[in-house]
């Protein structure tokens, strides 16, 4: 940081109300995680109303839970990628609800442009069927790790009760190095009880770090748009510079959210979730499917900006200068903030 110069955090883009999908777009392609669900494109979405914004001013995005369908169709849904790709920023999403229910498999996360996972997957929320704990996740190349002394309130994920610290999407199939959240209000049915809250990730030269408070503990400078994570004590989840380097495993990142059905971890999973009968069956009944569903307020992303700073000097300069460099700084800081808008 050069002398005389703090670093605050400056809005870059926000997605929100009407304006929301005028800058995602829709994917419809299949999908990548063996899912029994179809991708529906934009128009089909806003027509069959599995995208909208709400009288409220509230985005809704879910899966299809008014249709029957046969044994071994698919269910419609919706899947969106940001226009603009980020290389680092401060990322907060509000929302009332995140989807959740028997077979159900939602994820927000960013995603780096080129072939996968060579730059970096970070998954921020993500869940399947009435689970109650969020699961932070990272999927890379070979050689970016989790370091295990970083100081979370999240739990590592182990794989046969190892943790498991290799983010190597080419490993343990594709489990990738995840932490789970201690709360039982970061995901499903509590989470939508308790009117949702905010997840945040700071990604920049010192890692990549998550995030998490309910509606009521939402830190006053989220709420005040001057966010400042140095604040909201020790994250959820956080990968260090220690074992990854992030510039290397991370560019180029969209924001997705999506809503997919069965599949790699959901499907896999069903027979011991607690869920009735098989995953496949489940996806018939549209009732089952009401709560498979994205409320949001809203999401910002926010960038670095230098901001001077004014310190005293035991040397006395004479009134006029001293007066000029209070211009000057005063000036430089309005250019700062004007660039970063």
């Amino acid at each position: 940081m050069p002398n005389g110069s703090t670093i605050v955090w400056v809005i870059q883009d926000t997605y929100e109300g009407e304006t929301f999908f005028n800058t995602f777009d829709f994917y419809t392609g299949s999908d990548p995680t063996n899912g029994l669900v179809t991708f529906v494109d934009q128009q089909t979405a806003f027509n069959s109303g599995l995208a909208y914004v709400n009288a409220d001013n509230k985005v809704i995005m879910k899966g299809d839970n008014t249709t029957w369908l046969s044994a071994g169709a698919n269910r419609s849904s919706v899947r969106i990628s940001s226009q603009t790709e980020y290389n680092m920023g401060l990322f907060i999403l509000d929302l009332d609800m995140a989807p959740w229910g028997c077979g159900v498999w939602p994820a927000f996360w960013t995603v780096g442009s080129g072939e996968w996972p060579l730059t970096g997957e970070i998954d921020i929320i993500e869940g399947v069927h009435d689970n109650e704990h969020n699961q932070v996740t990272w999927h890379t190349a070979p050689g970016c790790n989790l370091t295990q002394s970083t100081n979370i309130t999240g739990m590592i994920v182990q794989t046969n009760g190892t943790d498991n610290l290799q983010c190597n999407a080419f490993i343990n199939d594709n489990a990738g190095c995840g932490v789970l959240e201690w709360s039982r209000a970061s995901y499903g049915p509590i989470f939508d009880q308790n009117q949702g809250g905010v997840f945040a990730m700071n990604w920049d030269e010192n890692g990549i770090a998550v995030w998490s408070f309910y509606r009521a503990a939402i830190p006053q400078d989220i709420v005040q748009g001057e966010p400042n994570p140095s604040n909201w004590g020790t994250p959820v989840a956080a990968l260090s510079t220690q074992s990854c380097n992030i510039t290397q495993y991370f560019a180029n990142h969209s924001i997705v959210f999506d809503i997919t059905f069965c599949g790699d971890w959901a499907g896999n999973s069903y027979a011991t979730s607690g869920c009735p009968g098989t995953c496949e069956n489940r996806l018939m009944d549209p009732t089952n499917f009401v709560n498979a569903s994205w409320i949001i307020r809203s999401l910002k992303v926010y960038k670095q900006a230098l901001v001077p700073v004014v310190t005293s000097s035991a040397t006395r300069t004479h009134p006029i200068l001293e007066m000029t460099g209070w211009i000057f700084s005063i000036v430089v800081f309005i250019h700062a903030m004007l660039v970063s808008l």
